[in-house]
This record gives structure tokens, C-alpha cells and sequence, in this order.
């Protein structure tokens, strides 16, 4: 049950397209589910003041600020979620942890390698004093992917043999569409491959239960340069709806990425993604091939999870279409009757309640800080295979 008289105070920094999707799961999931403590949006944290201000009475946080390093340090925050840019990330995160706050920092977990180790080894130390971090990678939360995990772990595909996957998008095909910060290097830290590779590569690796070994990738910029735009964003996905002037600025990210990948089962992978699929607009297909069967996802039919027995007789066998929408389904019994399918949004309620839980319980939550890591590791070695057009093995 609930207890009214413990909360977890929380501070959001940044309030932008996952400020809003963040702000909206901190609203809804005590209403939903019965957490240990009750979270309460206490301070949102913008650039502007008076931005900042006008995103905090929208989304129903307590008040607003324009400094972040006050608002970290301060005795009656609990929590901290971090939704700017990668290239904050670290700095933020780092602070909190610092200071005795609980962690949630969007993906990927930073910009660099050496960041990344930097934030997992402050993590570690927090962790002794009893302090918590996750990872936002809310696609986990898809009650989808999660019946999937449980799917693999239950033995039910038997030895893994090979995985497929894809994040496929088109929000950049257009040549004249503005520049923005997720195509500067510098802000972004690499393009469709950090932004939205790193998304597969963490569920491919959380259905699995394994681990990418070593990989070999290949980038392309097809877009080199782009019109700046000229006026604040209105909060599209990529942060780019202002008007546009008819100066032109570089492309410092990939567009699309692809790499082969092995994993330390033996497994093999196939991975893509890419900013240009016409037609795309947030396609994440994974399929799962074992020894015994099959299981296919796309996140357009997000609630639908396909499955193939192969111990099933041949004139009768095919994939059979699971509707996630069970009470025995993975989160499902908060939400609606079997057949009302659950939205993009619904994941980081999710994301909330296990990091919740998570920290009442005195225990950790997953993804961690070390996960967020490791995935940082396999963007690196792709990012290397590609320069140099070798293998590139990763190692820890």
C-alpha cells in the first residue's frame, strides 16, 4: 500500500519532447499503480526562467528554476531526472549523485566512452551510501518486450541463434528539414546511431539475457549540411519547428548506421538504424530466431507480440499473434480491460514505477548505470568500425 507520508521529491531538468513524455509518467503512475511512496514533481529546471516557468504550470510541476547546481544540492529533493542533451549528462548527473540524489538519466547514458565510466563509477560510489540510478531506456516497459524477456528466459525459443533489429524513422529525409541539436556531434554525441541504435541494442540485449562481443559497422551522413533555424523549437521530435533562415550549417552525426554483430553466446546480430526510411516514423522491429522458436515485435503494432513454436506440427505450425493486453501480461493489470491497447506513454509510467519501487525496496534498479555503459561501449566500437573498416571487439 501507498504510505501518504513518505515521498520522493523529484527535480526534472530539461522539458523539452522527454520532459514532456517524463512529466506525464511522474503525473499518472501513483494514480495507477500502488507504489511504496508517493513521487511529487517538485522542480522543473530549464535554461529560461521564464520558459521553465510556463513548462512547470503545463505539466503540473510545483515550481520552476533556471539553475540546476542549486536545485541538485537542495535538502528536499530526493530524485533528480535528467532530459537535456547528452553532452549534460554526465555534469548533472555526477552533481546529484554527489549530492545524495537518486538518478534517472535518459539515453544513452552520455556522449562518450569516458564519460560513461566516469557517471558508472560515480554511480558505484553513490550506490554504497544507498543512492540509485537508471537508465531511461523505456522500451523495455513495453509489456510486449517485457512478455518477450519472459518468453526467453522461460526457455520457451531455446538457444538463441540469431537477432534482428532495426529502429527505422524518416523525420530528416526531407534535405530542408532544420538543423537541430541531435545533428550536432558536439550536443548529440553521434546521430541515429546513439539516439535510436542504442535503443536496440539495449532490448535486443535485455530480451537475450546477452551481450554484443564485437561488431562491424558502417555510418553515413547522406544530408552534409542543413537551414539553421532561427527561432526556439515548438517541441517536435527533433527539436527543429521554428522558423528557418536560408544560411546552412553541417550535419556533424550519422544519419543511418548498420553493423553486424556477435554475440558472446555466439549468437548472430543484424542491427540498423536510420533516420531515412520514407514511410518510417518509429518502426522498432526485432525479431529473435532460437533452437526451438521464434519471436517477432514491431513497435508500430506495439501491442502485439508474435511467437513461432517450432516443436509444433509442421501443417499446423505458424507465428501466432500474442495481444499483450492480459492482466497476466507484464504491467497490463493497472491499466485497461483485455483488447484497450496501452501508448508510447505507457513505458515510462512503467519506467517510473519500477525505479520507485526500486528505490524503497533498498534495491536496484534496472537499467543501470554499468548497462547504460556497456551500450556506450558497443556505440563506440561501431563508431570505430566504421572509420577503420574492421572488426572491433568489446571487451568489458
Amino acid at each position: 500500500m501507498t504510505d501518504p507520508n513518505k515521498t520522493l521529491r523529484v527535480a526534472m531538468v530539461g522539458h523539452a519532447f522527454m520532459g514532456n513524455a517524463h512529466s506525464q509518467a511522474w503525473r499518472t503512475a501513483p494514480h495507477f499503480f500502488d507504489l511504496p511512496v508517493r513521487p511529487e514533481m517538485a522542480v522543473l529546471v530549464g535554461r529560461d526562467a521564464d520558459r521553465a516557468a510556463a513548462a512547470a504550470a503545463r505539466l503540473g510541476w510545483a515550481e520552476s528554476s533556471a539553475d540546476w547546481r542549486e536545485v541538485v544540492v537542495r535538502d528536499d529533493i530526493d530524485v533528480v531526472d535528467i532530459c537535456t542533451p547528452g553532452d549534460s549528462h554526465a555534469e548533472i548527473a555526477i552533481a546529484a549523485l554527489r549530492a545524495g540524489k537518486h538518478v534517472l538519466c535518459e539515453k544513452p547514458l552520455a556522449n562518450t566512452v569516458a564519460e560513461a565510466e566516469e557517471m558508472a563509477s560515480s554511480a558505484a560510489e553513490a550506490r554504497a551510501r544507498g543512492v540509485r540510478t537508471m537508465v531511461g531506456f523505456t522500451y523495455r516497459r513495453v509489456p510486449a518486450i517485457a512478455l518477450a524477456r519472459r518468453l526467453v528466459d522461460e526457455g520457451r525459443i531455446g538457444e538463441v541463434r540469431h537477432v534482428r533489429a532495426q529502429y527505422l524513422q524518416d523525420w530528416i529525409a526531407d534535405p530542408e528539414a532544420p538543423l537541430s541539436w541531435r545533428l550536432d556531434k558536439a550536443r548529440a554525441g553521434s546521430g541515429a546511431l546513439g539516439d535510436i541504435g542504442a535503443h536496440v541494442i539495449d532490448l535486443t540485449q535485455h530480451i537475450t539475457g546477452d551481450r554484443i562481443a564485437e561488431v562491424s559497422g558502417r555510418l553515413e551522413t547522406f544530408v552534409k549540411e542543413r537551414p539553421l533555424a532561427t527561432s526556439p523549437s515548438g517541441g517536435s521530435l527533433g527539436d527543429s519547428s521554428g522558423t528557418v533562415s536560408t544560411e546552412r550549417g553541417p550535419v556533424t552525426v550519422d544519419d543511418a548506421a548498420s553493423f553486424l554483430a556477435t554475440f558472446r553466446s555466439g549468437a548472430m546480430g543484424v542491427f540498423e538504424a536510420t533516420r531515412f526510411a520514407t514511410g518510417r516514423k518509429n518502426a522498432i522491429r526485432i525479431e529473435v530466431n532460437g533452437s526451438l522458436g521464434s519471436l517477432a515485435f514491431d513497435f508500430e503494432d506495439m501491442n502485439v507480440l508474435e511467437y513461432f513454436d517450432a516443436r509444433e506440427r509442421a501443417d499446423v505450425a505458424g507465428f501466432r499473434r500474442i495481444l499483450a493486453t492480459e492482466p497476466s501480461h507484464p504491467y497490463v493489470a493497472a491499466w485497461w480491460p483485455p483488447g484497450h491497447g496501452l501508448g508510447y506513454e505507457h513505458g515510462f509510467t512503467h519506467q517510473v514505477v519500477d525505479l520507485v519501487e526500486a528505490i524503497a525496496a533498498g534495491g536496484d534498479p534496472a537499467p543501470s548505470f554499468d548497462d547504460g555503459l556497456q551500450v556506450q561501449r558497443v556505440l563506440a566500437a561501431v563508431e570505430l568500425s566504421s572509420d577503420t573498416r574492421t572488426w572491433q571487439e568489446i571487451t568489458q
